[in-house]
C-alpha cells in the first residue's frame, strides 16, 4: 500500500495515562505541557508518554489517516492532538518503534529518558511494582523486575497474563528487608499497615507476588521510583532508567523540584 507523505512536522505519541496513540504537531516538551496542564476542554494531571517513530504504520491503527488529519488551525496554530486509538495500544506498538519516554509533572515539567541495555541488578529482597498500562494494580513481589515481567507476560503456566505491560519499581526503603519493623521514612504510600502485612506474607509464605491494591490509579509519585520504567511484550523488554536524585537535582532542577513537591 502506498502512503501519502505527511509534509508537516507531525509527531506520534504513545500515552500511558490514559493509554492512547496520538498524533500531534507539538514537540515532546510542548505536548507534555498541553497534556499535563490541560486546557478549557481537557482536565489536567500527570502525563507519561513515549515518542513513536513517525514512520510507524500498523494494520491495527489508522495511523496515516490520523496524521493526515493533524493539520494546523486556520489561524496557523498547531494541532495539539488527534487521537488515533485508545484501545490495546501498548501491545500493538512494537518496542523497536519507541523513542524517548517522557515523564511530565502536574505543572507540565517534562523529563525525557533514554532506554538502556543495562538492566538493574537482581536483588534477593522484596519489591513493590506499579503497573501503569494496560492495567494499573500495585503489586508486591519477591521477584526481580525481569522475573516479574516474565511472570506476567511470558509465563505459559499462568492463567492470567498480559500481551504487554509498562511498569515501574517503587522504593520500599527499610521495608524491603524488614517489613515488620523497618522505618517508613518518607514513603508516601496509603494504608501502610496493609502494605507491611503483604510484605511479611511474602517473606513467610511460598508465594512470589501479592496484590497490594487492585484499583490503584495509574498515576503515582515520581519521587518513589526506585530505578526506572520498563516496557515489555512477548518479544522484548526495554528499560528506561531514571537518573539519580543528585543528577536530577543538578541537571533537571525544575523537574526534580516539581516531582518532589
Amino acid at each position: 500500500m502506498n502512503y501519502v507523505e505527511v509534509t508537516v512536522s507531525v509527531h506520534l505519541y504513545l500515552s500511558l495515562i490514559p493509554e492512547a496513540l496520538i498524533a500531534s504537531m507539538l514537540s515532546p516538551e510542548e505536548f507534555g505541557i498541553y497534556y499535563a496542564v490541560g486546557s478549557k476542554k481537557k482536565s489536567s494531571g500527570q502525563a507519561i508518554f513515549f515518542e513513536v517513530n513517525p514512520d510507524f504504520r500498523s494494520k491495527y491503527f489508522r495511523v496515516q489517516e490520523g496524521l493526515s488529519r493533524c493539520v494546523a488551525h486556520e489561524d496557523g496554530t498547531p494541532k495539539s492532538s488527534i487521537y488515533i486509538s485508545v484501545y490495546r495500544v501498548v501491545e500493538h506498538v512494537p518496542i523497536s518503534e519507541l523513542g524517548k519516554l517522557y515523564l511530565v509533572t502536574q505543572d507540565g515539567r517534562t523529563l525525557g529518558l533514554d532506554h538502556s541495555d543495562d538492566l538493574p541488578n537482581n536483588e534477593d529482597r522484596l519489591h513493590l511494582y506499579k503497573e501503569i498500562a494496560p492495567v494499573t494494580p500495585l503489586v508486591a513481589s519477591r521477584l526481580s523486575p525481569v522475573d516479574f515481567y516474565d511472570l506476567i507476560v511470558r509465563n505459559p503456566t499462568s492463567l492470567v497474563t498480559l500481551p504487554a505491560v509498562v511498569f515501574t519499581e517503587l522504593r520500599l526503603g527499610e521495608l524491603a528487608e524488614d517489613p515488620e519493623l523497618g522505618a517508613v521514612g518518607d514513603l508516601p504510600y496509603a494504608n501502610m499497615d496493609h502494605l507491611r502485612e503483604v510484605l511479611m506474607d511474602l517473606k513467610t509464605k511460598p508465594v512470589a507476588t501479592k496484590m497490594v491494591d487492585r484499583v490503584s490509579p495509574a498515576s503515582f509519585a515520581y519521587r518513589t521510583i526506585k530505578n526506572g520504567l520498563f516496557i515489555g511484550n512477548e518479544n522484548d523488554l526495554r528499560y528506561y532508567p531514571l537518573p539519580s536524585s543528585e543528577d536530577l537535582r543538578v541537571q533537571h532542577y525544575r523537574w526534580w523540584r516539581s516531582a518532589n513537591m
